[in-house]
């Protein structure tokens, strides 16, 4: 087996061609320039324009005299002018009119034949040259790299795949207007632009295709990319050899690419060879050998002046081919004893594209460029407008028609059920595109079966509540237990009000909850008899996907023809072609938008010297065929929309489709009825759980006020208590006969005390300081409260449980009504007492914070949709 390490070819890697950039003659554009504006507009922007004016003089005159030959400088000199000669192109009248500028010509002379030249008063031929000399310093470019060098290879493809793009810019953008006049070059004709593309992809794949030998690449791979460096080749041998190329280059020129494209040819025969090898093909190895060879004998006859390099490399491959001939020839008449095909009879190889010209619409554009910016000729912007108007008119026009007949076509298959019935006849079901949605929705929320889990959430969100108010009414229970015992147990001495007459708002609150959950309970239960009764209903929602619940559309049992496949067959195809006619239309629409993208007039306007109406009758009538196109698509589908109406009924016919449809149109109405229903339950089960959670919160808030209640009545308990028993042991008889039992408030106690009594009992002595209240807190916060309460030697800072007389819950009593200072229940617990909850200092209202018992309640019975019958 032949070795494939190192390419026959390696030899002409370095002989490539590069092109030479045309000449020109020197040009002043300055003055002319700077006379048209200071006539046009004014001197004074003639001024503000020289900077402009100067850039746009040393840009021309460089390009003239090259006073940086290095490639790189000269691309990026180049890209400016370009750019600069579009500014000039918008804005500066430059033609033999006497009512333009008139003065200037410009002259360059042919790449390829120096003695012929172009001279024109046309900006179009200055671009069209400006742009083959960057397509020429960019070959230049890709030769100056090192390509015996993976990089520099890579570099150079880089290279060469610019000047292709700029080449094929040319050709598309400028050739065609810079050949307009007498006085044209072949070098910028639309032929020799899309050669030199040709040319210069040929070389960029040439590049890749070294590259690929050096990694080692398999030979099949090798051989797509060699014969795509072939094809590139060939294509431009066919240019050169065509009018009007076919005399302007030199003999040289056209034997170095002829032999190319059979050196490249003859490489992917050689490489495709080696895999049919591996491949024990030996009958198409002998055949694409012989190929090989002989494109290389064919083209060596027209060797002349071709550099001794490529010559080289065309023997070193020509003796491998023979050599792994003769093997291959051998080993076929003594092994495989296969039939040879003749070359003419073997498919093409096969190609692989590695490079395509480079966009250079970014490098060139020159919209962001402030050159001449200022300058805006009016007449020329207001026909501009014009037209602009005249294009969008008739693409507005168009567009509508394209929009109806997408529209009729639509509206004329939904009344036709098509394709749906098609689809459905093969088991493919389309629920309506609104009701698909609903059932994805209920779906995704869990569906009829995830009712069940939300019914029990309310289950434990009214057990939560039930619990919750029953710990509440058991704690106002324990306490009025607790004090009917002291009362029994002190009888009139236990002076202080009963728990009954305190908690009645808060025991009525409690009742109203209670009311509340036992109708919430109906109403749940409600709900579930809801769920129980149409569950059965609602289970066709848990069927996925939803579509297999729809009914089926089946072929007619007995059939007196058997044409029902044809008939299918028939309109399938029908609905095939409406489908490419709309596709059409989606096409021509952005055919109308592209053209009008790429419609520049704006050069043809400052240009032109005759009516404007006369240009755009001439440029609007570009739209013309594709109107027309338009308009046979538009009558092209009424046409085939009748042909599948009558085709829908003969097929309904054979397939009672009348039948079906009732069928799945009543199967469509089940499932929106169970959409709905599930949707109703969900709503009312969602209305039940904020309800529950609203009451969990209001029955928490009323548990609190209860808690606070007990505590408070639990101090008065103590302090009563210790009260009773001095009395009932005989303290301070004296005192309690003079002055009453209890002293005034805000008056020291005086009863004289002997110094056990004093150590045995220090809290209830009264110290002799005044406002020194008969009870002092613990320093500590008490248990159970958010907070300590406030100290009393701050008068400002009411009792936590201080209610305002407009908030009270419970009205005073008419005999304390007018004691001096507000009681947390009405009265004080006894005649005298002094305690923090009863005697706190008045304030003024409104100045007080909130307490807990005036907190406005979440909750308002009632006022939910739960409980509504």
């Amino acid at each position: 087996m032949a070795a494939a390490s190192s390419s026959p070819s390696a030899a002409a890697t370095n002989i490539m061609l590069a092109i030479y950039e045309k000449k020109t003659n020197s040009i002043d554009l300055y003055r002319p320039l700077r006379q048209y504006i200071s006539f046009t507009y004014s001197e004074r922007e003639a001024v503000n324009l020289e900077d402009d004016l100067s850039t746009v003089k040393t840009l021309r005159s460089d390009i003239e005299r090259m006073p940086d030959p290095s490639p790189t400088t000269r691309r990026d000199l180049l890209i400016s002018y370009f750019k600069s000669l579009c500014l000039i192109e918008t804005r500066f009248p430059i033609s033999p009119d006497k009512d333009h500028i008139n003065t200037i010509q410009f002259t360059w002379f042919d790449a390829f034949k120096q003695k012929q030249k172009a001279v024109q008063q046309n900006i179009h031929l200055e671009k069209a040259a400006v742009l083959f000399n960057l397509g020429a310093v960019y070959s230049q470019i890709g030769l100056s790299y090192d390509r015996a060098t993976v990089d520099g290879r890579r570099q150079a493809s880089h290279a060469f795949i610019a000047s292709a793009g700029t080449f094929g810019f040319l050709r598309d953008n400028a050739s065609t207007k810079a050949s307009m006049g007498n006085s044209t070059t072949v070098d910028l004709s639309v032929e020799c632009a899309g050669m030199l593309e040709r040319l210069m992809l040929a070389q960029a794949q040439e590049c890749v295709f070294e590259n690929t030998i050096a990694k080692g690449s398999t030979p099949g791979v090798c051989a797509k990319i060699s014969r795509q460096v072939g094809l590139y080749y060939e294509e431009a041998l066919g240019a050169l050899n065509a009018a009007p190329l076919k005399d302007h280059f030199d003999k040289a020129w056209i034997a170095h690419v002829q032999l190319k494209a059979a050196l490249f040819y003859a490489e992917a025969c050689y490489r495709y060879s080696l895999e049919l090898h591996e491949k024990e093909e030996i009958a198409e190895e002998i055949a694409r050998l012989r190929s090989g060879v002989s494109a290389l004998v064919e083209a060596k006859k027209s060797s002349k002046g071709v550099a001794a390099q490529l010559l080289d490399a065309i023997s070193k491959l020509e003796a491998n081919l023979n050599r792994n001939l003769e093997r291959a020839v051998k080993e076929n008449d003594r092994v495989y004893l296969m039939r040879v095909p003749s070359p003419s009879s073997l498919p093409p190889l096969p190609a692989f594209a590695m490079v395509k010209s480079m966009q250079m619409n970014e490098v060139l554009d020159a919209s962001k460029e402030k050159m001449f910016a200022s300058l805006v000729p009016d007449s020329s912007a207001k026909a501009l407008s014009r037209y602009t108007e005249m294009v969008d008119d008739v693409i507005r026009t168009q567009a509508e028609k394209l929009q109806q007949g997408s529209e009729l076509a639509r509206v004329r298959l939904k009344e036709m059920d098509l394709p749906d019935s098609i689809l459905a006849l093969e088991g493919n079901f389309n629920l309506p595109e609104d009701l698909k949605n609903e059932v994805e929705i209920v779906q995704a929320s869990g569906g009829a079966a995830g009712l069940e889990a939300e019914l029990q959430q309310l289950r434990d969100l009214r057990r939560v509540n039930q619990e919750l108010l029953i710990q509440t009414e058991e704690l106002l229970q324990k306490e009025a237990a607790e004090d009917a015992q002291f009362r029994s147990q002190f009888g009139t001495r236990w002076t202080r009000p009963q728990s009954s007459t305190l908690t009645k708002t808060l025991q009525e609150r409690l009742n109203k909850f209670a009311a509340n959950l036992k109708q919430a309970a109906e109403s749940d239960a409600r709900i579930e008899r809801s769920v129980r009764e149409h569950s059965t209903f609602m289970s066709i929602l848990d069927r996925r996907p939803i579509e297999a619940a729809l009914p089926s559309l089946s072929r007619p049992i007995m059939s007196l023809d058997a044409n029902e496949d044809a008939i299918v067959g028939a309109l399938k195809q029908s609905l095939r072609q409406l489908e490419t006619l709309g596709a059409q239309r989606a096409g021509l629409e952005d055919m109308l938008k592209e053209m009008k993208r790429k419609d520049d007039i704006l050069p043809k306007l400052m240009t032109s010297t005759g009516s404007y109406e006369d240009l755009f009758r001439k440029e609007i009538a570009k739209y013309n065929h594709i109107c027309e196109e338009i308009t046979q698509n538009i009558e092209a589908q009424e046409q085939l929309l009748m042909q599948i109406q009558a085709q829908n009924q003969e097929f309904s016919a054979v397939f009672n489709l009348e039948d079906y449809k009732a069928s799945r149109d009543k199967c469509y109405k089940q499932i929106q009825a169970a959409v709905a229903k599930c949707k109703e339950i969900k709503e009312n089960i969602n209305e039940g759980l904020k309800f529950y959670v609203t009451l969990q919160d209001a029955i928490n808030n009323i548990k609190q006020q209860c808690s606070d209640f007990v505590m408070t009545r639990n101090i008065q308990c103590r302090e009563m208590m210790e009260d009773v028993q001095r009395q009932m042991a005989g303290f301070s008889f004296q005192d309690r006969k003079n002055t009453g039992p209890y002293p005034p408030v805000g008056q020291p106690h005086q009863t004289p005390r002997s110094s056990s009594q004093q150590q045995t009992e220090p809290q209830s002595i009264s110290h002799p300081s005044s406002q020194t209240p008969y009870y002092r807190p613990p320093e500590q916060p008490m248990p159970g409260y958010g907070h300590p309460p406030p100290p009393y030697s701050a008068p400002q800072q009411p009792s936590p449980y201080h209610i305002p007389p407009s908030a009270a819950p419970y009205p005073p009593p008419q005999a304390q009504q007018q004691a001096p200072v507000s009681h947390e229940y009405g009265q004080p617990a006894y005649p005298g007492w002094r305690g923090p909850y009863y005697n706190a200092p008045a304030q003024q209202p409104g100045s007080l914070p909130r307490p807990p018992y005036t907190i406005p309640n979440p909750y308002h019975p009632h006022q939910s949709g739960y409980y509504k019958q």
